[in-house]
């Protein structure tokens, strides 16, 4: 069995080894990542006729009106934009919440482990 007086090549491969499952214990939180990069809220109003998509910035994503919103006046469509567009981010809030506990449980539970050593 080599030891760390024998030389380099244990270190190298010490290193490998730490390296390689340093890399694995990261990628489930890389892909958490990935996944709330790519998410989007949706919600709409006025029965469906405003459709709002909502970005994981907050930033609005989408908007779709079908024309016949066009007969609620002005103010009523404002109001139908906003209400879109505020059940479109409750639903990426809804969303990010579930992917971040989920993608999130099994580290704490390895942080639970350690606290009771």
């Amino acid at each position: 069995m080599p030891t760390p007086d024998d030389g380099a090549p244990f270190l190298d491969e010490e290193m490998q080894r730490l390296l390689t499952q340093f890399q694995a214990d990261i990628r489930p939180l890389q892909e958490l990542r990935e996944s709330l990069d790519s998410v989007r809220g949706r919600g709409e109003a006025a029965n469906g006729q405003v459709k709002a998509e909502v970005l994981p910035s907050g930033a609005l994503g989408g908007l779709r009106i079908d024309p016949r919103a066009m007969r609620l006046g002005a103010d009523a469509l404002a109001e139908a934009v906003l209400a879109a567009a505020s059940a479109a981010a409750t639903d990426l809030t809804k969303q990010m919440a579930g992917m971040m506990t989920d993608g999130l449980t099994p580290f704490a539970d390895e942080v639970r482990r350690f606290s009771q050593d």
